[in-house]
């Protein structure tokens, strides 16, 4: 089962890097799975849909600050908004992924069970999203913002900058007073 489901995840991710496009907004998010730190099967942007999504995506142990810190000040802004919602997706490629266990019970322990649906770990396929999202350092955050269809609003890389935020955080209120 679980090599079926990583050979499809391949085979998908395949397809995607083949078009060898950088996502850009107004088109639909491809098809990201990963598991929630809950066990569930995760989706995107079918999990998304409805909501004004903002996916935290990150591509090594460093990226987690800067992930973080947009968190925190995303939260702050939009936690009592029942329209909006986040990921933090740690993507993990390598060699890494035969650590999954010792991995995912690690950040398990290191988040709170309540949110705990707010992380979804993808393993493998990193080179295709890294293509796709003009991964320049493997210690930014890179951050996309889906508008309730599943298309791309809004996205950019880097640390954290409050200037970058400021403008995701406009977009975030705009698409989510429609």
């Amino acid at each position: 089962m679980v090599r079926t489901s990583m050979t499809l995840m391949l085979v998908a991710a395949g397809a995607f890097a083949a078009s060898g496009e950088e996502l850009r907004t107004a088109q639909p998010l491809p098809e990201l799975k990963g598991e929630y730190l809950s066990g569930r099967e995760a989706v995107l942007p079918r999990d998304a849909h409805g909501k004004v999504t903002l996916l935290l995506l990150g591509f090594s142990y460093k990226s987690r600050f800067a992930v973080e810190e947009y968190t925190k000040h995303f939260r702050a802004d939009f936690d009592g908004n029942a329209k909006v919602t986040f990921y933090e997706i740690p993507m993990i490629g390598g060699m890494a992924r035969l650590g999954k266990w010792f991995i995912d019970s690690g950040m398990r322990r290191g988040t709170p069970k309540a949110d705990q649906e707010n992380v979804i770990t993808v393993y493998g396929g990193t080179d295709v999203w890294k293509k796709a999202l003009g991964v320049k350092s493997e210690e930014w955050a890179y951050l996309v913002l889906l508008d309730p269809e599943g298309n791309i609003a809004w996205r950019q890389g880097g640390l954290f900058a409050e200037t970058k935020y400021k403008e995701l955080a406009a977009r975030v209120k705009q698409l989510s007073e429609k």
